[in-house]
């Protein structure tokens, strides 16, 4: 049986992006990189939606909480950490064992951060220097409203700095225009390719922050990777097969057109909650801010988020339970990247069919 892999992260990979990986390694400090390297960046800078820098490390996609953290911050500076989920929490925790002065705005698990809920929070914390975001909460299939937290974050003066790990390639997302400083990403998600990369595109401020800060740095340096970037070149060894898949992916996502990208993920989110609804289960997110690219909800009544993975595994679909606290009570369907209609609507038919198996054995066990 072919498997319908629904996990939110990592996600399948095109063929294009498999082939690519097959390449023979080339000299990673000849012209041969030099022009793989700058193309790569300079898609990558198109798909952010920006004229600023991008650069790429070998690490996932959490690795840019810290990436943020060393070159824009320094000890003991205070921060606000908008937190809706269990990765919101992760970057707010990553904030606290760096030593900074972590403030949090919270919002219930399955809701998103109103800009009114941030707008009062920086108002009661006015030293507050920069405010960490995450774009799409994966955990709770949550996608929060970046423009309008991005502008009241802008208007209160402090750093933007983005979690974009499950949007960026798939959700929309306007660097230059959204006044962003720092979005970050793992190649796993919707970028279409496997672990192993770390994204992150670097705004003008996010440079006069990086000029300010004390905290020591190597590996994620901002400075050495623009001095190596310039000239088409990486600080460190660079994972070469991991390049030549996320440049093939990045042709794939640019040739079908960013816009229509985001489309297509706006429809398969929509197909992913309805078939969830018509199955007569609880979706976990506020309809108002529900993910494009990954839907969570509520198993059957007496019946864990195991129950339902297995259940799915056994007609060919391989989903993904929930994070932190709610790990065995929430069901997540990923449908970003390398995804489309047939295969989200073969998935959204196996939950019907477990869930119908489910709610008959609990209606005669009731009898």
């Amino acid at each position: 049986m072919t498997t319908n892999f629904r996990l939110p992260g990592p996600t399948p990979l095109p063929p294009q992006v498999l082939a690519a990986m097959q390449r023979e390694m080339i000299p990673h400090r000849g012209p041969a990189f030099q022009a793989l390297y700058r193309d790569t960046l300079a898609m990558a800078r198109d798909a952010h939606r920006t004229t600023s820098d991008v650069f790429i490390w070998p690490a996932s996609g959490s690795a840019g909480w810290e990436a943020a953290i060393v070159n824009l911050l320094s000890p003991g500076e205070p921060v606000l950490a908008a937190t809706c989920g269990d990765f919101g929490d992760r970057f707010a925790r990553v904030g606290e064992r760096f030593g900074l002065d972590v403030r949090r705005v919270e919002a219930p698990w399955g809701t998103a951060i109103e800009p009114a809920a941030l707008r009062e929070a920086l108002a009661r914390n006015p030293d507050v220097t920069a405010v960490f975001l995450t774009h799409n909460e994966t955990s709770t299939a949550v996608t929060n409203p970046l423009p309008e937290l991005a502008a009241e974050v802008r208007r209160h003066g402090a750093l933007t700095i983005v979690d974009a790990v499950s949007s960026v390639g798939a959700l929309p997302l306007e660097m230059d225009a959204w006044e962003l400083d720092f979005v970050f990403s793992g190649s796993q998600k919707a970028w279409m390719c496997p672990p192993g990369l770390m994204i992150a595109a670097v705004g003008p401020r996010a440079w006069e922050a990086y000029e300010r800060s004390r905290f020591p740095r190597f590996f994620w340096d901002l400075g050495d990777a623009k001095t190596a970037a310039d000239r088409g070149m990486t600080v460190t060894t660079p994972p070469l097969t991991m390049l030549y898949a996320f440049h093939a992916a990045l042709e794939l996502l640019l040739d079908e057109g960013l816009e229509r990208v985001w489309e297509r993920h706006r429809r398969l989110g929509a197909i992913a909650r309805d078939g969830v609804r018509s199955a007569g289960l609880q979706l976990f997110a506020d309809p108002a801010h529900a993910s494009d690219t990954v839907t969570a909800f509520v198993p059957p009544a007496g019946f864990s988020a195991r129950d339902v993975l297995a259940a799915l595994r056994e007609r060919g679909v391989e989903a993904q339970g929930g994070q932190g606290a709610m790990t065995d009570s929430l069901v997540r369907i990923g449908h970003m990247g390398w995804a489309h209609e047939p295969e989200i609507r073969d998935a959204v038919a196996a939950v019907r069919g477990v869930a119908a198996a489910m709610m008959k054995e609990t209606a005669s066990t009731a009898r």
